[in-house]
């Protein structure tokens, strides 16, 4: 008769403890290219159309994973309701504003702008939860305002007009995710992870797809070889790999933790940015950057 082998859990804890960071670093890698990539397709496809099309490749991924981890995949009645508010939020709010918000900046100023999500989400949950911002948290919000404020004024005033639809873009689109996560924290979802993605995924893109119909005429004959690899990518990589390797991060990592390491998205971001694009990194760019990502991280702690 064998015996167990007394040792086996602590490098069982010890495997998983190893593989929340890099899972972690897979999400924010999978996430942080995907900003250059949208912003090389928008030369070639209109938006609403980049995202239907990445949507469905998300969608269908995710349900198969889905069904491969044996979730139910039906949604009880009771949460259709919220499920279709964090798909609007979430997907439609998010996908649609930060894709709008690239035809106007540059990829990395883009990513730098939509990422002050913990920012707005601490303002919505001391409007809806009442949980009211401490002094982390307020020098935070202070914070990451003067970094995006940096980059409409820093190149600028004619310039920084000019981006102004972007930054608007971006700030809807932060505050909108930021609206949702809030909400689900006051109401979650009951549904397995891979689940609750998809089903987010297809009522978000659903809004997006009716638009392309109705305003878009892509030309998916004109894409290249180059071009589909990148619808590939914002489709399988971004929304279907890293949403699954985002929620098993989760299960293996402290929330604050995770949290912060999506940070490096952004970084992520604009790295990719200067070196697939060629876009400038500046004194300006670094500072937004800094200032940005100090005030989400005292806004994360706070």
């Amino acid at each position: 008769m064998t015996t167990p082998d007394p040792g086996a859990p602590p490098v069982r804890a010890a495997a998983r403890d190893r593989a929340g960071p890099l899972l972690l670093l897979a999400t924010v890698i999978g996430w942080g290219l995907n900003w250059p990539a949208m912003k090389l397709l928008l030369g070639v496809l209109p938006p609403f159309s980049i995202r239907w099309i990445t949507g469905a490749m998300g969608f269908a991924l995710l349900a198969l994973i889905a069904w491969r981890l044996g979730e139910r995949f039906a949604v009880p009645r009771a949460q259709w309701p919220r499920l279709i508010l964090a798909g609007l939020l979430n997907v439609t709010g998010w996908m649609g504003l930060a894709t709008f918000a690239l035809l106007w900046l540059p990829a990395g100023e883009a990513v730098i702008a939509c990422y002050t999500v913990p920012l707005w989400a601490a303002l919505f949950a001391w409007a809806l939860l009442g949980e009211a911002p401490g002094m982390r948290r307020a020098s935070g919000m202070v914070l990451g305002i003067a970094g995006v404020s940096l980059l409409v004024v820093g190149p600028g005033i004619e310039t920084g007009i000019e981006k102004l639809p972007g930054i608007a873009m971006a700030m809807g689109a932060a505050s909108t995710f930021a609206l949702g996560t809030v909400l689900t924290k006051r109401w979650p979802l009951a549904l397995p992870p891979a689940t609750s993605a998809a089903w987010q995924i297809a009522i978000g893109v659903a809004p997006l797809a009716l638009l392309a119909v109705l305003l878009e005429s892509p030309d998916l004959g004109a894409l290249d070889a180059g071009g589909w690899a990148l619808l590939a990518y914002g489709g399988a990589v971004s929304l279907g790999l890293a949403y699954l390797a985002w929620f098993a991060a989760l299960k293996r990592l402290p929330a604050a933790a995770a949290a912060t390491g999506t940070l490096l998205v952004p970084v992520v971001g604009v790295l990719g940015a200067v070196l697939v694009l060629g876009e400038p990194f500046g004194a300006v760019q670094v500072a937004a950057l800094a200032l940005t990502i100090g005030g989400v991280v005292l806004a994360i702690r706070g």
